[in-house]
């Protein structure tokens, strides 16, 4: 099986930044796309920004220019720098993986517990 252990979260004024962590471990054979995702309260998950195992990025228009991500493949860990935080950016923050792993190469998507960001006015 594989885990995916976030870190980072927390509370911080407007305007401010944080940086998560998502560790992967366990029996993981090649780690392809890695993503950040997000949840508020009332409202739908969505994707924050993903990014491929080559190292190619996207991101939801409205984090543009203010968040980050990037992955270190042989620590099997992506991260989220988040600048210029804003209250709307108050949510729970997932991170996902797309695996192969185990000896039968099995194809997963796995999530992490999520982590959340606080972020005040």
């Amino acid at each position: 099986q594989v885990q995916l252990v976030e870190s980072g979260g927390g509370l911080v004024q407007a305007g401010g930044s944080l940086r998560l962590s998502c560790a992967a471990s366990g029996r993981i054979v090649s780690i392809n796309a890695m993503g950040w995702y997000r949840q508020a309260p009332g409202k739908q998950r969505e994707l924050v920004a993903g990014i491929s195992s080559g190292g190619s990025t996207n991101y939801v228009d409205s984090v543009k220019g203010r968040f980050t991500i990037s992955r270190d493949n042989a620590k099997n860990t992506v991260y989220l720098q988040m600048n210029s935080l804003k209250p709307e950016d108050t949510a729970v923050y997932y991170c996902n993986a797309d695996v192969i792993s185990g000896s039968w190469w099995s194809h997963n998507v796995f999530w992490g517990q999520g982590t959340q960001v606080t972020v005040s006015s």
